[in-house]
């Protein structure tokens, strides 16, 4: 089914997807604005908006709004990335219209009262040290700082303590109405729904809100190469390898996607095979993307036994570097394609799936990117393209190494193979 787009004429866009296999709509309300957008001070900023968007409204209280949706049947949530905040629920399709009412709501008359933001406050900062006791999650957010610096893509989306307890309710406002503008705000619905049924409910809320001014410019983080050791008292070794990556929008997204996949994204990929199946060294082992609108990260992670790190880390050198120097095979490129095809397939069955899907296409591309298209291209890659990405993106010497637990006892062993003229 074709997507269907409506701007409102103060810049916000509505699109719809129609889905009349389903019986649900699946909606969120989104806005380009995320963890990238806040100064150091501001750190925190817009994950402490998400959580409050559901504490209280003009018309409904924290209590009301969970009792509305819960007798309805829906679900509703919220999340916070780099560069976007979602705030989104699934019903019925016979509830759209109190579903809309409800997101409206939430979004345009949150009060952001201070007793709430009291109550609100400890939540995240049990969220923040869940993080920090987790080290398979913690390294990566060591990494992230290790390799964007500074940047503000280099900072939790969590925020930082000392700035989560001194936020009050009146940074929250002031960040909200300065950069929630109405052109960087989206609504994207997907499922048993009609596109002008759901325009005509959303338009007496969303077309209120007034145009914006200035919006903070983002600027393009440099790349890095560091070698940070973070001792810690754990069984495990978790050890993170970043290097550069490519942006959300690059022509060769495609190649990347595939390139990912033939390394560590799935139970055949090299990595998998290779330090768990063949070799035993890991439970967790695998590769990941982390791409935004202008620069990319390419990592990969593994947890082992710190006495084998030394020898994890050398093997995943060695074979990612096969990646830059020996062609794919013919049937590891076809299965990487089918399960990419299989992927995107499957999951554009689902409402809340395509509503993110279409979300983003908006976001990124001005509009839909069929999945036809999508397909024809990933089927168009390539052994030597897959070669030529991996050659220009994979460089031992200029990559990032972040190790977290009981590093000071295989310091030595580790530095041996480590570029330490980059040591953090």
């Amino acid at each position: 089914m074709p997507i269907d787009k409506t701007v409102l004429k103060n810049g916000v866009r509505v699109i719809t997807k129609k889905m009349p296999h389903t019986r649900s709509v699946s909606m969120g309300v989104w806005v380009n604005v995320g963890a990238r957008d806040e100064t150091e001070t501001e750190s925190g900023l817009s994950h402490f908006i998400e959580h409050m968007i559901f504490k209280g409204t003009r018309r409904r209280s924290a209590y009301q709004i969970a009792k509305e949706f819960d007798a309805i049947g829906g679900h509703s949530n919220a999340f916070t990335t780099m560069e976007n905040t979602c705030y989104h629920a699934r019903v019925m399709d016979t509830h759209t219209e109190t579903m809309v009412d409800i997101l409206s709501d939430i979004f345009i008359n949150s009060v952001f009262d201070p007793d709430e933001m009291d109550k609100e406050r400890p939540v995240i900062l049990q969220e923040i040290g869940m993080v920090e006791d987790s080290p398979d999650e913690y390294v990566h957010v060591l990494s992230g700082y290790n390799f964007w610096g500074e940047h503000p893509l280099g900072q939790s989306i969590l925020g930082k303590p000392e700035n989560i307890i001194r936020f009050d309710a009146g940074t929250l406002k002031s960040f909200f109405h300065r950069l929630y503008q109405p052109e960087r705000i989206l609504i994207s619905a997907a499922g048993n729904l009609e596109h002008h049924f759901l325009v005509d409910l959303i338009k007496p809320a969303f077309e209120i809100i007034p145009s914006g001014k200035d919006f903070p410019r983002r600027l393009t983080p440099l790349d890095r190469s560091v070698v940070d050791f973070n001792h810690r008292d754990l069984e495990q070794m978790h050890i993170c390898l970043s290097t550069k990556g490519l942006a959300i929008t690059d022509p060769r997204r495609y190649v990347f996607s595939l390139l990912n996949t033939i390394a560590g994204g799935n139970m055949s990929s090299r990595l998998f095979q290779e330090v768990r199946e063949r070799r035993g060294l890991a439970y967790s082992v695998y590769s990941f993307i982390s791409s935004h609108v202008d620069t990319g990260m390419f990592g990969f992670y593994a947890g082992v036994d710190p006495k084998r790190a030394r020898e994890t880390i050398l093997l995943v050198l060695d074979e990612i570097v096969k990646l830059k120097t020996e062609p794919v095979e013919e049937s590891e490129l076809k299965g990487a394609i089918e399960y990419t095809k299989g992927s995107l397939l499957l999951a554009s069955e689902s409402a809340d799936n395509d509503m993110v899907r279409n979300a983003q296409n908006e976001m990124h591309f001005g509009g839909d990117v069929p999945l036809e298209e999508i397909i024809e291209k990933i089927e168009a890659v390539t052994a030597d393209d897959i070669r030529e990405l991996a050659d220009e993106l994979i460089n031992p010497a200029k990559m990032t190494y972040t190790l977290l637990g009981p590093v000071d006892g295989e310091k030595e062993a580790l530095e041996e193979i480590l570029p330490m003229s980059n040591c953090n």
